[in-house]
């Protein structure tokens, strides 16, 4: 996926934001325990700076450790969910603005600026420097990055559904998902030469999840590229996924995610 401002792709999602409420899959609990044990944060009075809430997905689990959380979402629709389904859950403000041209006024530093799976859409030549000059000092940048792969003995059905892609122009030349071994935080040397951080500490979560073919189609209905696809090739890539799957005995198919943790901390 391309490194680019909030912009272009990165606004397709406001117009899904139900749907993405309703499919987007969250985080491993694991993944927040090992947050909270790494930064050093407790239960109680530790303040987050979320980038990039989407409708809440992780926000829930930052909330669930009792930490004070404000959650930077430019998308209108999705901030609007996001207050809905996260009213109740904790301390926090969903605020609908940029995280490179948010203004945190008088407010205090944070002990954490976290993003999950949306720090890709920061502007690099902004984004290491700012998450500095909101953190406390001692203050940590987590980022999590997301990644579709297959481990050994993972659904060949996406390895299937590459030509369906190539036909409609959407083939992404790399045959299907990798093993998650062969994937590197992708996070590290830009957080490392920022010249803002530490060496970041990394962790690493794999974990599947079962789709029906309508259940996957909704999925995918969230992805950027595919709401930006044209609607004739929407129809013939739908098509064909959906043929894929009901052949199956199991008519479903088994999408494995790897989570990739990256947790800094702010020197200087």
């Amino acid at each position: 996926m391309s490194r680019e401002p909030y912009a272009g792709l990165a606004t397709t999602f406001d117009s899904v934001a139900e749907l993405y409420e309703r499919v987007r899959p969250g985080y491993p609990g694991q993944l927040f325990a090992d947050l909270a044990s790494t930064t050093g944060l407790r239960a109680g009075g530790a303040s987050v700076l979320e980038v990039g809430t989407g409708t809440g997905q992780a926000t829930r689990g930052l909330l669930g450790r009792g930490w004070r959380v404000v959650t930077l979402e430019p998308g209108r629709e999705l901030a609007t969910v996001a207050r809905r389904v996260l009213a109740g859950h904790g301390d926090v403000e969903v605020v609908e603005a940029p995280f490179e041209r948010w203004e945190a006024g008088g407010q205090e530093t944070f002990d954490l600026v976290f993003a999950a799976t949306s720090w890709h859409w920061v502007d690099p030549r902004v984004g290491y420097r700012r998450a500095a000059e909101l953190l406390r000092p001692g203050g940590h940048l987590a980022v999590v990055a997301t990644e579709h792969v297959s481990p050994r003995g993972g659904d060949d059905f996406f390895r299937q559904v590459q030509r369906v892609y190539d036909e409609v122009g959407m083939g992404d030349g790399q045959g299907g998902p990798k093993p998650p071994e062969a994937i590197a935080a992708p996070d590290l040397a830009a957080i490392g030469g920022s010249g803002f951080f530490a060496e970041p500490v990394v962790h690493r979560y794999v974990w599947g999840r079962d789709y029906t073919a309508e259940e996957y189609l909704a999925l995918v209905s969230t992805y950027s590229g595919h709401i930006a696809a044209s609607p004739r090739q929407r129809e013939t890539l739908f098509t064909g996924i959906r043929d894929l799957i009901a052949a199956r005995p199991s008519a479903t198919v088994r999408k494995h995610y790897l989570n990739m943790l990256q947790i800094a901390r702010r020197t200087g």
